[in-house]
């Protein structure tokens, strides 16, 4: 499989960088501290929108300011076991400065925690902060592209959420997908691989290629 873009893309969370730890300890607290209901807690999906959007379906309204506050400050300092993904930090090194951005439903604060904690400095970042609507609304990857001053269907977005692809599909972006956290059914992408080490990305004049290896 062979894309032929101007930019790239990137999740953050499960696609760059693995912070399940930090994550399911921290909305196992704020479960247990906002009294969510076990049976509500388990069905609703948390992977790959806005904690605020998650916790309208888990909190009663005017609880959710002082919930998100509370799971903000535990994920912020909860970051021992957050690590950057399999191939990750190869594939960013290849891809040319001004050509790649982060775009992910976190707030810019632990964006920023966690992309240093992977040891992934982005100079192009679009957190949940910066628009009005979350994945899988097309916003997210809308603005990323325009950072990079390239249509978002020169992009090519790496996700590992179906919320995300989602969201690329709306902004017309390509896609691939990675099953770090999803299985392959549950992802519909152009491409599917495990993790970013399947890919390669080369020059192709001015021109990006990334195919599998």
């Amino acid at each position: 499989m062979r894309f032929e873009v101007d930019a790239l893309l990137f999740d953050m969370d499960g696609t760059l960088i693995d912070s399940t730890g930090s994550v399911l300890r921290s909305w196992d607290t704020v479960a247990a501290e906002f009294a969510i209901p076990a049976d509500l807690f388990a069905v609703v999906p948390r992977h790959g929108r806005p904690a605020a959007e998650i916790l309208a379906d888990l909190v009663p309204r005017e609880l959710i300011p002082a919930a998100a506050a509370r799971l903000d400050e535990l994920e912020l300092t909860d970051t021992e076991d957050v690590t950057v993904l399999p191939g990750a930090a190869e594939l960013l090194a290849a891809a040319p400065e001004g050509r790649w951005a982060v775009v992910t439903s976190a707030g810019r604060e632990l964006a920023r925690v966690r992309l240093a904690a992977g040891g992934i400095s982005a100079r192009h970042l679009a957190t949940i902060d910066d628009v009005s609507r979350g994945k899988p609304d097309p916003e997210p990857f809308l603005l990323g592209a325009k950072l990079l001053g390239v249509e978002p269907s020169r992009c090519l977005v790496f996700e590992d959420a179906p919320a995300g692809l989602a969201a690329a599909r709306a902004a017309g972006a390509a896609t691939v997908a990675v099953t770090t956290t999803h299985r392959a059914a549950e992802l519909d992408a152009d491409l599917v691989v495990p993790d970013l080490s399947a890919l390669r990305i080369e020059r192709d004049g001015d021109a990006l290629v990334v195919a599998t290896r």
